[in-house]
């Protein structure tokens, strides 16, 4: 059966090397006939929908697998988070130290597709893989994606809600320190935060013009 491969940009977007936050998306997926075809912080690197099953559990868990042994050796790459959608759709977000280029989604792509389909778990061909980078709007999740982005302009929530704008200064084994800037000029004042993971609900890198 034919394949066929979808790639999409944000608006302005080359295709050279990106951040790991550029957001760009790579389908890779078969056609059938006519139809369309580390630790995270602080949900699990496995998610599965609300109307996912134990079947879907155990895919997702044996795609996780899959990518890793793809990985191993790859220093600088690593598997932020695999999805499934009810349409036996897989989601795979990547992230890297140093940003992940087109090119090296397209091979992870190809790589994994033919695992998925040695695994013989769909013979009529009924799936199909997307891979991307975890997107500006995805939450960080692992202590990698935390200190890839020291220096980095941040939006925290805390889990009682609390909202938290600054500088991330450093990560340490279990937390992070965020600088906060309040007031301007005379009133400016500077106010150093050493926060617990277990005490943030979620961080998103700010987009700073």
């Amino acid at each position: 059966m034919a394949r066929s491969f979808l790639l999409i940009l944000p608006a302005g977007a080359r295709s050279s090397t990106f951040g790991s936050y550029a957001g760009f998306t790579l389908h890779l997926h078969r056609k059938k006939k006519q139809e369309k075809g580390t630790e995270a912080f602080p949900s699990s690197i496995f998610e599965i929908d609300k109307s996912g099953s134990v079947a879907n559990e155990t895919y997702i868990q044996a795609v996780g697998q899959f990518m890793n042994e793809l990985l191993e050796g790859d220093g600088d790459c690593f598997l932020v988070e695999v999805r499934i959608k009810p349409t036996n759709n897989f989601k795979v977000f990547l992230d890297a130290d140093s940003g992940i280029s087109i090119a090296r989604c397209v091979s992870f792509n190809r790589a994994l597709y033919k695992k998925i389909e040695e695994a013989a778990w769909f013979p009529e061909g009924d799936f199909s893989l997307e891979v991307s980078s975890p997107g500006l709007d995805e939450p960080l999740k692992l202590w990698r994606q935390y200190k890839k982005n020291i220096g980095r302009m941040v939006d925290i929530t805390l889990l009682d809600g609390t909202p938290l704008n600054g500088k991330l200064l450093d990560v340490t084994e279990d937390g992070c320190v965020v600088e906060e800037t309040k007031g301007k000029n005379k009133k400016k004042e500077v106010i150093t935060h050493s926060l617990l993971f277990e005490n943030i609900k979620q961080t998103k890198i700010q987009v700073v013009f």
